[in-house]
Parts: C-alpha cells; sequence; structure tokens
C-alpha cells in the first residue's frame, strides 16, 4: 500500500473519524491484522478556529503548507486534509508540495454523479455553503446545488463551533439537522451533502428523508482507492 499522509487536528474528533475509518475499510480490504500505513500530524486547532479574516486565511495557508512539507519530508506518497472548511487553501497547499492531495469535493462530487443525482443541497459551516471553493468543485461534475438560506448558516455555525466540535451532542442539534434537511427536500433537493465531519453525529445518514453523502466517509474510501493503488481522480500534483 501506499502511505499516505494526514494534515489533521482540525478538529481532533474529525482526524478520530478519518483513522477510524480509513484503517476499518483496510482491514476489509485486506485482512483482519492489516492496519493503514499512515502519517499524521494533528495541528492545533486554536491556531485554525473560525477564521474570518483574509490575512487569517492567509495564516491558514501557510500552517498547512508547513504541514504539507514536513508530511512529504516524512515518507507520506499523497495527502487528504482531514477537513472540509480547510480545503479553502486547498490550491495553495496542493502547490507547495510534489505528491497527490485528494480533494474531498471533487470526491463527493464523482459520488453524487455516479448516484444519478442532478441536484443537491450543500451543508456544512458558514464558508463551506456560502463560498465558492467547494461548491465549484461539485458544479464542475454537473451537480446543481441550491442557494444556502443565512438563517440555517447561523445555525449551523452555532451548532457545529460551539456544540459538536466541543464534543456536545443534544437532542437540540438532532431537531435542528432534521428540520433543515426537511426544508431541503421540499424546496426539491434531491440529496443532501455533508460538508462538515461533526454533523453525522446528530444527523441518522444511513436513515434520513434524502440521501445523505457524507463528505469524510466518501474521502477516507476514495483515501483507500489510492492507497491500494487505484488512480483516484480529483488529486493534484
Amino acid at each position: 500500500m501506499r502511505k499516505l499522509g494526514i494534515i489533521g487536528g482540525m478538529s481532533w474528533a474529525s482526524t478520530l473519524a478519518y483513522y477510524d475509518r480509513i484503517n476499518r475499510l483496510v482491514q476489509k480490504r485486506g485482512s483482519p491484522m492489516v492496519s493503514a500505513p499512515l502519517l499524521i500530524e494533528s495541528l492545533n486547532f486554536a491556531e485554525l478556529y473560525a477564521i474570518r479574516e483574509d490575512e487569517g486565511w492567509h495564516r491558514a495557508a501557510q500552517i498547512l503548507i508547513e504541514s504539507a512539507k514536513r508530511l512529504e519530508g516524512a515518507g507520506a506518497q499523497g495527502l487528504i486534509i482531514g477537513a472540509n472548511s480547510m480545503h479553502k487553501v486547498y490550491d495553495e497547499v496542493a502547490a507547495s508540495v510534489a505528491i497527490p492531495i485528494l480533494h474531498i469535493a471533487d470526491h463527493v462530487g464523482m459520488a453524487l454523479k455516479a448516484a444519478g443525482h442532478a441536484n443537491a443541497a450543500l451543508i456544512g459551516t458558514r464558508n463551506v455553503m456560502t463560498e465558492s471553493f467547494y461548491r465549484r468543485r461539485l458544479i464542475a461534475h454537473g451537480i446543481d446545488l441550491l442557494p444556502p438560506k443565512m438563517e440555517n448558516v447561523e445555525l449551523l455555525d452555532r451548532v457545529i463551533y460551539d456544540e459538536l466540535m466541543v464534543g456536545k451532542v443534544t437532542r437540540d442539534a438532532e431537531r435542528t439537522l432534521k428540520t433543515i434537511i426537511t426544508g431541503k427536500a421540499q424546496e426539491g433537493a434531491e440529496a443532501i451533502v455533508l460538508a462538515c465531519t461533526e454533523l453525522d453525529l446528530v444527523v441518522d445518514v444511513d436513515a434520513n428523508v434524502l440521501p445523505v453523502f457524507e463528505g469524510t466517509r466518501i474521502h477516507c474510501a476514495a483515501a483507500v482507492d489510492w492507497m491500494f493503488g487505484e488512480e483516484a481522480a480529483g488529486t493534484a500534483a
């Protein structure tokens, strides 16, 4: 297997999910005693939390670039960024190393297209829902996206940053997500893209009013395919 590097710590709970799912998939593909060859750098999320200003994103890019270079230098043959929001700086990070980085949104887009969906609603943090860096990748795969409602954006940011990222899971949050997803179904969405790792704590990914495409699961599956030597589309050298 190829050795995969994970830029993690955004949050640590997200990195835990990546480590667990990748190893479970590798075990299924290999044998009960096989584990994934991984290099993980867990960043201090306090330096990246809730960035709003342009200069903050410039600093975030530098932090992730330095991490990518360290992982490449340590022997990683490919990388993933273990978070959705931090793909905002994907282009800068990918340009800084000579190894491929699998982009989460490209693989989500391919999964939606393969399942025959023409449109979807994107659910995640404010920057994922409202900015172009994630949305344009899905659109490039032929997926139309419903426009975000700002009241939902505010609710989701509060649930994600104030609750889920500090380990707080409540019935109120579950009801909030159920209401948002039901509303998207009524607006005509064919599917939901869950573009925040922590949201699966309050969303039933496998049994919902709409098909839910959970980015982390899809990203991990693509990473495992790559590790086993299968060419993964949506990479950049």
